[in-house]
C-alpha cells in the first residue's frame, strides 16, 4: 500500500510546527487548568452497600447491570460492561463497602499517554474517550495508575470503556447519574474546592467517624473522585504507594532530555497511519 506522499508531508509540517509553539499550548493548557473542576465526594462511612449507584449508572450508560451482590473476599473491578462496582471488605471496623470508577485525575496519565488526543481531559474536570480519534494502541490502558480503562476485545467495533464522570449530563447542569437517589446520601457532587471543603469538616466535627485523609485530594496529582473513610485506605483495596506528583509531571524531566528525534516518532508513526488509513479508503471507494 502506498503512502499519500502529501499527507505524510503535511504531518511532518505539523510536527515540526508544534515543536515552535509548544509554549503556547502550554499556556493554553494553564488557562484550561485554572477552570475549577467537577468532582465527587464518595463517603465510605456512609455507604450501605445497595448498587443504586451502580443501576443508576447502568441505565444511564448502557451497560450492564451490576452482577450480583458485594460480597466480602471478592473483589470486582470496572470493566467493559461495568463502569462503576461497589466492593465489601472485611475491615478493623467490620464491613465496609467501597466505590470503584474512573478517578478523573487533574493531571491524567492516560491523557497524557494518548497520542491522538482521543482520551482527553474537559475544561469542567472529567477525563473522557473519544473514539473517532482513537487509534487503538492502548496506552491509556497501560499508563492509568488505577487500572481503570478498558477495551472492549470481543466487539467487532471496540471502543474504550470507563466512566465519563457523565459529562453530557454535566454539560446540561445535571449531576452524574450515580450521585442521584443515593439513599444514604454518601455520593455528594460538587466543585472540586467545594467537595474538599465539605471532607475536611466531617473529618474535624467526626473523629471518631473517619481516619485524617481524603483519598484523591493530593495522589497521582490530586483527583475528581474523593473518598472519606472509617478505616485505613489500604484496608480497602486503594493503592496507597502511589505518589502524590501525577505521573504526566513525573515524565516531563524525562522527555526534555530525550533528543527531539525520539520525540518525533510517536507522532510520525501517527502521520503514516493516518495517511494509509486515507489511502485505504480511496482504494475502497474505486472499487466500489
Amino acid at each position: 500500500m502506498s503512502l499519500d506522499r502529501r499527507t505524510f508531508l503535511k504531518t511532518l509540517g505539523v510536527v515540526g510546527l508544534s515543536l515552535t509553539v509548544g509554549d503556547v499550548l502550554a499556556s493554553e493548557d494553564k488557562k484550561e487548568k485554572s477552570i475549577e473542576f467537577y468532582g465527587v465526594l464518595y463517603d465510605s462511612s456512609r455507604c450501605v452497600g445497595c448498587q443504586t449507584c451502580e443501576n443508576m449508572c447502568a441505565m444511564a450508560n448502557d451497560v450492564h447491570a451490576p452482577d450480583g451482590k458485594p460480597k466480602t473476599g471478592l473483589v470486582r473491578k470496572t470493566d467493559e460492561g461495568h463502569r462503576t462496582v461497589i466492593n465489601s471488605y472485611n475491615t478493623s471496623k467490620g464491613e465496609v463497602f467501597i466505590k470503584k470508577q474512573c478517578m478523573h485525575c487533574n493531571d491524567p496519565a492516560c491523557v497524557s499517554a494518548c497520542l491522538t488526543k482521543a482520551m482527553y481531559k474537559t475544561k469542567e474536570g472529567p477525563v473522557i474517550w473519544r473514539g473517532e480519534k482513537c487509534m487503538g494502541c492502548r496506552y491509556c490502558m497501560v499508563s492509568c495508575p488505577f487500572d481503570i480503562p478498558k477495551f472492549e476485545y470481543f466487539s467487532s467495533n471496540p471502543k474504550i470503556e470507563k466512566c465519563t464522570m457523565c459529562f453530557d449530563k454535566i454539560q446540561t447542569g445535571k449531576a452524574p447519574a450515580c450521585t442521584q437517589d443515593c439513599p444514604a446520601q454518601a455520593l455528594k457532587f460538587g466543585t472540586r474546592r467545594e467537595l474538599l471543603k465539605e471532607a475536611h469538616k466531617r473529618i474535624v466535627e467526626h473523629p471518631e467517624i473517619y481516619v485524617d485523609e481524603i483519598y484523591g485530594e493530593q495522589v497521582a496529582g490530586g483527583t475528581a473522585f474523593l473518598y472519606l473513610s472509617p478505616v485505613p485506605f489500604n484496608e480497602l483495596g486503594e493503592n496507597t504507594s502511589l505518589q502524590n506528583k501525577s505521573y504526566p509531571e513525573l515524565s516531563k524531566g524525562f522527555l526534555y532530555s530525550v533528543p527531539s528525534v525520539f520525540v518525533l516518532i510517536p507522532p510520525i508513526l501517527l502521520g503514516i497511519y493516518e495517511a494509509t488509513k486515507n489511502n485505504k479508503n480511496k482504494e475502497n471507494d474505486e472499487n466500489e
